[in-house]
């Protein structure tokens, strides 16, 4: 059995709260989103919901994925591993998967006595490694396509309810993924058009085409406002809320230029809201810098389990409201593909104030860039040739950095928090550089980062072009998905 390892002394301690009650956790993914809601200062968009959510527990500001796309993402929540700890350096779609049977959220909580479920996609390979007692995904009420919030929510209910057991539930929500879809099943009740909002800061190319994408977007990001609401007062029914450990966030990025499938901010930084009735500060904002990493020994911690050894550390204490004197000072994420034609290997790594971007493949174009944003453009929301081209002086300049990147980049994100002003020929920030390379560094040690090696990169460059070559030579998609990667045999 296990107990909560909380101490009575918590000054934010409920009272009613008994130290042998068990904690069921609710860790709530949604999908291709940054920090567009109200309680992050978005004036575009109202989310009462999720708003309420943070004004009852804490709010993370500078909360940090791991790899900005979904595969890798999901990884590090479920394993609190780095994506090339694990092996899922790309999208489970595409074969990429674990090296091995990694301890994560959904064994270790099912051996200690939770009841485990999962409400929509895994997108982690092999499936095999996450036991639940229950896992719905059924494609007519929740897809890309179909998005049936209030059927979400009564199988949420459903779970909750007929647990006896103390549970852990995961409800991981299709928006905001493309398409960006205007409306479904009649939510939002008015959606937004293109005249309410604003294009996201880190595309900041204006286009009235691009205008009606981003509302849309919203629409996307009202729904699941509406879906947290409705699974949240599906808690509250079943008279567990008190018990019941919350956390919000998003696997990566929303999907437009200079969002998701890169190391910028847009398509790093997302949201994380953490309510703990009785134990978390309430209503508070965080500024410490955390990563999805944290997430698997945060909840570990929380329920009194051991900890797997593992690249994250536990968020309990800034929970709590605490002083920490010794958190992290710099955060890391990385790139390494979706699909083999998305290869394009990237590191990263931030201060409070700073951020320095590798690029292992300087002297090739960006693919992503180009699928988002140049001649051979795929995803509809990114901005186009034209729409760059008709922009200022700084944006244009920067997508041209997007698109072929010199071997570093760093930024100023106290000056340019979007990241469009490239400082790494700036002598007055040749300390700052020299401190960012050297923690890096660090962090690829520390983690046995092995794409530092050349002939690691070289074969794992070598095995991503062969792949292209044979199967996505027609297709971004594949002729098929006939193949095996080898790259554990390398990179682990």
């Amino acid at each position: 059995m296990w107990h909560s390892s909380l101490s009575s002394s918590s000054p934010s301690r409920s009272t009613s709260r008994r130290d042998e009650e068990p904690v069921n956790v609710l860790l709530i993914i949604s999908e291709d989103n940054g920090q567009h809601l109200g309680c992050y200062g978005d004036p575009n968009i109202a989310t009462p919901h999720i708003d309420r959510l943070a004004s009852e527990g804490v709010r993370f500001e500078n909360a940090h994925t791991t790899q900005a796309v979904c595969s890798p993402g999901r990884a590090s929540i479920f394993t609190g591993l780095y994506p090339h700890q694990c092996g899922q350096i790309g999208l489970a779609t595409h074969n990429y998967a674990q090296y091995e049977a990694f301890p994560n959220l959904f064994s270790l909580l099912k051996e200690h006595g939770l009841r485990t479920g999962l409400i929509g996609k895994l997108h982690v390979n092999p499936e095999s490694d996450f036991p639940m007692d229950m896992w719905w995904n059924d494609p007519q009420f929740i897809s890309f396509s179909n998005r049936d919030v209030r059927k979400m929510a009564q199988v949420a209910d459903a779970f909750i309810t007929e647990s006896a057991d103390p549970f852990f539930l995961t409800v991981a929500y299709p928006d905001a993924h493309l398409p960006l879809l205007r409306q479904q099943c009649g939510i939002p009740e008015v959606p937004y058009e293109a005249g309410d909002v604003t294009v996201l800061p880190q595309v900041e190319v204006d286009s009235p085409r691009l205008r009606q994408h981003t509302a849309d977007y919203y629409n996307c990001m009202s729904r699941l406002d509406t879906a947290v609401g409705l699974l949240l007062d599906a808690l509250d029914r079943s008279g567990k809320a008190e018990d019941t450990l919350v956390i919000f966030t998003t696997d990566h990025g929303a999907q437009f230029s200079r969002g998701k499938a890169c190391c910028y901010e847009g398509g790093l930084r997302v949201p994380h809201i953490v309510r703990w009735p009785g134990v978390s500060a309430t209503g508070t904002v965080r500024e410490e810098l955390v990563s999805h990493v944290d997430i698997l020994p945060s909840i570990t911690d929380a329920l009194g389990l051991p900890t797997p050894k593992g690249a994250g550390r536990s968020q309990v204490p800034l929970w709590k409201g605490e002083t920490t004197s010794h958190w992290r000072t710099h955060v890391c994420a990385e790139w390494t593909g979706a699909n083999p034609p998305c290869y394009y290997p990237q590191r990263s790594i931030r201060s409070a104030r700073y951020k320095l971007i590798v690029n292992y493949l300087a002297d090739r174009s960006n693919p992503n860039a180009m699928l988002y944003s140049g001649p051979g453009q795929l995803w509809e929301p990114g901005a186009t040739v034209e729409e760059i081209a008709a922009s200022a002086d700084h944006v244009q300049s920067a997508y041209a950095t997007f698109l072929n990147p010199p071997k570093e980049e760093l930024y100023d994100l106290d000056a340019d928090p979007w990241e469009f002003d490239n400082r790494i020929n700036d002598t007055a920030l040749a300390r700052v550089l020299g401190e960012l390379r050297s923690e890096l560094a660090v962090w690829q040690k520390q983690t046995d980062d092995r794409i530092v090696d050349p002939p690691v990169l070289a074969r794992l460059t070598a095995e991503h072009d062969a792949l292209s070559a044979s199967h996505y030579a027609e297709s971004a998609w594949g002729s098929s998905r006939d193949f095996e990667w080898t790259y554990a045999d390398y990179l682990y």
